[in-house]
This record gives structure tokens, sequence and C-alpha cells, in this order.
């Protein structure tokens, strides 16, 4: 016997305020009975604190209870027979009841390091102490509900960052010092979680050549563990925008695609938030470099220039 549960949407992506539809499909050599067929909608925020970020208790533990969500459970057909052969039931579920109150509010899925906001559908075919019961679990994704969609944020509204040796924390090629560089450039610090990162940016100068220029997406997870607040950074994505030694002067476009799922609506929240930066990396030619060929490209080096930004991702109508 095989059980399966098939959404009607192929992307798996709902509003909270829609109904979540779909069909059971069950594939049987012989016909069965059963005590009840059961549909059940569990969503929550799942999260962790990784060792050696919080005290030994919390190392110990790892998993930090989840934050429910929704836990919702329909019987979509009673007690009875399911023949043999290839059997379609559909189901059709109200994930949030207008004026319901839920215990937490719909946060969109998100599959993050230390954060996971995640939402299951799982069937079962109840049969009793003296034969097996068959389930079925499958993900479907929650975006924002339409009361929750802002207006798109204004594209004209860029921030100008710039880099020089002096703005740095950390010391650069003493060459770099000597002789000087400067990068300057535009970047939005809000972006539609449906629309690409899009700015600009210049080399004015720079007495050693460059090897590449790349825009680090990267995720701030806090998580509230007692009275501490424990928080992590992690890179989601790297984009290159120039490979090599670029012309002096030359305004290069920056467009990054945002991965859904990796990257949801900035949350703060009371025990958890969810942030973003966006991070520009300046490599330079240098012997040290090759020395190091597989160091971690966000910690600070030597033939390294960086400009990090806050990233506020939202969801717009």
């Amino acid at each position: 016997m095989s059980v399966e549960i098939k959404l009607s949407r192929p992307n798996r992506v709902y509003s909270p305020d829609e109904p979540l539809e779909g069909k059971v499909i069950t594939k049987l050599s012989s016909s069965i009975s059963h005590y009840g067929i059961r549909l059940t909608v569990d969503g929550s925020v799942n999260l962790q604190v990784r060792g050696g970020s919080a005290g030994v208790i919390e190392s110990l533990a790892g998993v930090i209870k989840p934050i429910r969500i929704v836990n919702k459970s329909i019987e979509i057909r009673s007690s009875g027979k399911i023949s043999s052969g290839t059997t379609e039931i559909p189901f059709s579920m109200i994930l949030r009841h207008p004026g319901e109150g839920n215990l937490e509010k719909f946060y969109e899925t998100y599959h993050g390091s230390n954060i996971s906001i995640q939402y299951l559908v799982t069937v079962d075919i109840v049969r009793g102490y003296l034969h097996k019961s068959f389930s079925a679990t499958s993900e479907f994704i929650i975006g924002s509900g339409k009361a929750e969609l802002l207006e798109s944020p204004d594209s004209s509204e860029l921030v100008m960052f710039y880099m020089t040796q002096d703005t740095q924390r950390h010391p650069l090629l003493p060459e770099l010092k000597s002789g000087g560089f400067l990068v300057t450039g535009k970047i939005p610090t809000q972006c539609s979680l449906s629309d690409p990162l899009i700015g600009e940016l210049t080399v004015e100068a720079s007495v050693v050549p460059i090897h590449s220029i790349d825009i680090h997406l990267v995720r701030v997870e806090s998580i509230l563990v007692g009275e501490r607040i424990v928080t992590e950074s992690s890179l989601i994505q790297t984009t290159q925008i120039a490979d090599g030694d670029i012309r002096r002067g030359l305004t290069l476009p920056i467009y990054v695609m945002l991965p859904r799922l990796l990257t949801c609506p900035t949350v703060l929240a009371g025990p958890f938030s969810i942030e973003f930066k966006v991070t520009i990396v300046v490599s330079f030619h240098s012997e040290l470099q090759k020395l190091h060929p597989k160091s971690d490209p966000r910690t600070p080096r030597l033939w390294l220039a960086m400009e990090t930004l806050p990233l506020e991702l939202i969801r717009t109508r």
C-alpha cells in the first residue's frame, strides 16, 4: 500500500488566509477497512543553539522548545473501506479563519541555519490495533497574507557607500595604504523578496590589481536563551559581479537574485529575530592570497576590503 498527499498547487505556496487544498491518493493491491482518515496541519518555528554559542546547559540540549504557530486536524473520511487500485480523496482545510485568535503569527516559510519555520500536512489512515496504520507527510510553503503585504520600495532610494583603507576595521596590504584605493557605489537597504537586489559599484582607484568583487548575502539569526540573546551570522549566497582587474572609473551593475526559502521578510519577534545584511567584498591580487586559497571569504584578511550594510527584506503587493 502507498499513501501520497498531492497539493492543488505545484509550487506548494499558500497564504494563511487561503484554504489548503489537495488530494490524498492511495494505491492498494486489495481493499482495506479503516477507522477514519484524518488530516493534520502543523506549523512551528524551530530553534537550535549550536555548541559553543551558549552556556553548557544549552549546548547540551542543542534544541530549544519549538514555537507553535498552528496545529489543526480534521476528519476527511469517516470509518469505512478503501477499494483496491487507485483512490483519490479530496480535502480542503482553512488555515486561519478571519478574526480567529491564533497562538502565533503566521510567519513565512524559512529554512535557516539555527532557525527554521516549517509547515507540514500529514494524513493518517487509522486501522486499529491489529493492523498497521498508514500515514504520509508533505511540506507546504506559507507566504504573507494580503493584509501583510507592503508597498514596493522606491527604487530611487539607494544608499551611497564608499570603501577606502580608512573605512576598514582590519589592516590591508601595505601597498594599498601607501598607494590608496577607492570604491564607491549605491545599494538599497530595503528590498522586495520578489525583486532582485539592484545597485551599482565603481572602482575609482586601486594601486593593487583587483582579483574579484563579490556580493555576500548574510543572514543574522538571534535567539533568546534564558536572559541572553544568542546571535549568529551565516552566509546565504555569494554573487560575483567582477572577475579580474577592471578598468578604473567603470560603473558595474549589482544584480542579485534572492533565494526562496533561504530568505524571508525580516522578522523581529520576542523569542527570535531574522535579519539580513549585504556585504561588498573586494579581493586583491596578492601572494598571501595564494597561500590561503581556501580561507573563508567573510573573514577579514589583508587582501580583502569589505563594506557591510543592513538589508531589510519585505514582501510586497
